[in-house]
C-alpha cells in the first residue's frame, strides 16, 4: 500500500491545492507574503508529515508521533485561516467556511487514524 491511498493524505492534498490557490488569488498582495505564506507552509506540512510518518509506519510510536505533528500543523493552518478571515484579508465567506469545515474534518480523521494505528498496529519488537 502507498501513502497515496490514505484518505487523510488525499484530503490533505486537496487542501494544499485549494489553500495555495486561495492564498495566491483571493488575498490582498501584502498578505500573500505574510499570512498567505504561513498558511501555505502549514498545510503543506500536514501532507508532508503524513508521508514522513507513513515511511516510519513499521515503528508504531514513530508513526503516531508524526501523525500528531500533522494534527498540530492542521491546527496551525486553521488558526491562519481564522486570522485571515477575522482581519478581513479573506472576504469570501463561502470559501472560508468550506476550508474551515474541511480542516476540521481532516483533524477528526487524523485523530481517528491515530486511534486505529494504536489498536491495530503490530507491536514493536
Amino acid at each position: 500500500m502507498s501513502y497515496k491511498k490514505l484518505e487523510i493524505w488525499q484530503i490533505a492534498r486537496k487542501l494544499v491545492i485549494d489553500i495555495h490557490k486561495m492564498a495566491l488569488c483571493k488575498l490582498p498582495k501584502y498578505e500573500m507574503f505574510e499570512e498567505g505564506r504561513q498558511i501555505r507552509k502549514s498545510i503543506k506540512s500536514v501532507k508532508s508529515t503524513i508521508v514522513e510518518g507513513y515511511g516510519r509506519r513499521r515503528y508504531k510510536q514513530e508513526f503516531i508521533r508524526f501523525l500528531i505533528y500533522a494534527i498540530a500543523s492542521n491546527d496551525e493552518t486553521t488558526d491562519h485561516l481564522e486570522t485571515l478571515f477575522e482581519t478581513e484579508s479573506l472576504t469570501d465567506q463561502e470559501l472560508y467556511h468550506d476550508l474551515s469545515e474541511r480542516l476540521d474534518k481532516l483533524g477528526k480523521k487524523l485523530n481517528l487514524f491515530i486511534k486505529s494505528v494504536n489498536k491495530s498496529h503490530i507491536s514493536e519488537k
